[in-house]
């Protein structure tokens, strides 16, 4: 596809780009030390361009990125979608995702703990939560890896298994 060729011969040597898969692209938009940098995935169905790409903010470099400021950015980029529709917009995507970090960062708080509640039920203490937390950042790499494999016979993760810990 002449789209994966531009696309590599643009991007090459370019360490915030990164190709999944032929048809599945990675670009992160900031520096890496950047507390508003971000990541954002783009995926070709069967029928793109004619139909839109899947753009997804799923990437665990997002996981600070509280989930009100993703969907903003994700329906800003819809948006340049629908006006490209039918054309190679991937790289597009990527460049006006990089004119417009400011814009689309500009309500992400850094270093605060309250973009990250969302995933605490209301209503709960927040001491047990940040306990948690701190109990967390001691876990080896590896075994964070066991404790999100390890989900109970109903098939949900434990509880608190996708708390973030901001303050890195």
């Amino acid at each position: 596809q002449m789209e994966l060729e531009a696309l590599r011969s643009i991007y090459e040597g370019d360490v915030c780009f990164r190709e999944l898969s032929p048809v599945s692209f990675q670009y992160r938009i900031g520096e890496s030390g950047d507390p508003k940098a971000f990541l954002i995935e783009v995926s070709w169905p069967e029928t793109y361009p004619q139909t839109a790409p899947v753009i997804s903010m799923d990437a665990f470099f997002n996981n600070t990125i509280s989930s009100a400021i993703k969907q903003s950015i994700l329906d800003k980029l819809m948006v340049e979608v629908e006006a490209n529709l039918g054309t190679a917009m991937t790289y597009t995507l990527f460049e006006y995702a990089k004119d417009n970090k400011e814009v689309f960062m500009e309500n992400q708080p850094v270093n605060t703990v309250t973009s990250v509640s969302n995933s605490v039920s209301i209503g709960t203490p927040e001491v047990p939560a940040s306990k948690k937390k701190e109990k967390k950042e001691q876990l080896s790499k590896t075994q964070k890896r066991k404790l999100a494999d390890k989900t109970d016979n109903k098939g949900e993760l434990p509880r608190g298994w996708n708390w973030v810990d901001v303050i890195k």
